[in-house]
Formats: structure tokens, sequence, C-alpha cells
């Protein structure tokens, strides 16, 4: 009998997590009619399973890879579209950029039309081709080994590449958001350059849509060390969200 009932409490469970993108302990607690302790035994049944990432105070979905270019250029193409608009709002004539790889980013690239004179450095050959089309800008490519998955530059080459460069803003993406304003990503080597990036520049933007929200992926990205960091989302998040980005000191913007 305990058994049907953890099997049915691990089922609610994933069900709330896939549909939220995140789940509280107390939450389901008092969902669920148990204890807090026999929610945090669950999660972390559930978790040794790989069927979910154990967070501060709940539990969201767990994503070990990163899915391919052209698959994720179809995810809330919208959403991206708006937060690329805001982004480029922040960008002066002039300026010297970092442009991540990822199909937000390329957004952002796509929506710099009607800039002009900007230096862009960028391990995304999408980004690149772009801009380099527009003559208006000069186009800096990072070096190194190209991801199939990412279709963008990588590996120790590109690291060593960014150190090269210092720029007044660095536009990048990342894995996911958890609950607690934890930035994430897929991997340690994209982790360590984007934190690279954003050592580079004077001041950087993250650019991620909400699909993100309580997202975990295996890999912190440390957002401290660089210039102020600032967030560009299209929708808004959580109030607890909101705080834990302020506790964190990350600017928000909500793109409109």
């Amino acid at each position: 009998m305990a058994r049907k009932l953890a099997i049915r409490r691990h089922d609610e469970i994933l069900r709330r997590i896939g549909a939220d993108g995140a789940a509280g302990v107390g939450e389901l607690a008092a969902v669920l009619g148990v204890s807090h302790e026999t929610i945090r035994r669950d999660l972390r049944a559930l978790a040794a399973r790989g069927l979910l990432a154990v967070v501060h105070g709940g539990a969201v979905p767990h994503r070990s890879s990163e899915p391919a270019f052209a698959e994720r250029a179809e995810e809330n193409a919208a959403g991206k579209a708006a937060i690329a608009r805001a982004a480029a709002a922040l960008v002066p004539d002039g300026s010297v950029l970092l442009i991540d790889s990822g199909t937000t980013t390329l957004a952002f690239a796509q929506a710099l039309a009607g800039k002009r004179g900007l230096t862009v450095c960028t391990n995304s050959l999408a980004v690149a081709l772009h801009l380099a089309r527009q003559t208006a800008h000069v186009v800096h490519v990072l070096g190194g080994e190209v991801d199939r998955t990412e279709e963008a530059t990588g590996g120790v080459d590109a690291l060593a590449a960014i150190e090269r460069f210092r720029v007044d803003l660095a536009f990048i993406g990342a894995g996911g958001l958890t609950p607690d304003g934890e930035v994430t990503d897929y991997s340690r080597t994209g982790a360590e350059q984007r934190r690279r990036m954003m050592a580079a520049a004077a001041r950087t933007w993250l650019l991620m849509d909400h699909t993100k929200f309580g997202r975990l992926t295996p890999v912190r990205l440390e957002t401290t060390g660089g210039g102020p960091v600032g967030l560009v989302v299209d929708a808004e998040p959580s109030p607890g969200l909101r705080k834990a980005l302020a506790r964190r000191r990350i600017d928000l913007v909500v793109a409109r």
C-alpha cells in the first residue's frame, strides 16, 4: 500500500513540475497531504532516477544536454524576438560587443539593423555571417573547433581568443535559471566560455526567454567577478524569482 501511495505521489510531483517548470516542497506537501520530509524523500528518489533536479526549496525538471540549434530556433520565436528588440535598444552606435552563440542571441544580432559602426566579436557562425553582410560593422570570429550542435566555435582556442578583447557590452545566453536566481549551463566548457565573455565586458546582458525559468542544467554559471549583469526576458518572473535576482544584483528588463 505504501509503495502504491509513493508511486501516486511521484506521478503527481512529476506532472506538476512538468507543467509549471518547478515546484516547492511546501506546495507539494500541502497538495499531497504529507509532511515536508516525505516530499524531500520523494524528490531525492526521483532525482536519483534522473527524472528531476533538486534545488533549494523544491525541484525543477532535469535536462542534461542541449537540444540542437535548429530545434531551439523554433521554440518561442515571438518571445525571443521581443527580447532581441529590447536588448538592441540597449546598444549605442559605435559600441564594441561580444555576442554569444544561441538562437536568442542570433535574434538579437538580427535586431541590430539600423545600428551603425559596431565592432562585434562572436563565436556564433550565424551571427558572424549575418552581421558581416551589413557593411556598417566590423566582425571578428573567435577561433576554435566548431561545435555542430551549437553552430559555433569553442574549446581552448576560443577561450584564449576571448582574453584578447575588451568590450563595452556582452550579450550571452545560458541553459537555465533556477527558482533562487542561479544561472546554469549545459557544460563546463560552455560555462567557462561565457564566464570569460562576462569578464571581458564592462557590462553583460543575459538573454533568456521564459521557458528557461525554473530550468536547472548541470553546470553553475558564475555571474560575479566582472562588470554589472542584467537579464532581458520576455515575461514577468514570479515575485520570488524577481527577489532572488535582486539579491544577486542582477538587473531585470522585461521586454514588452
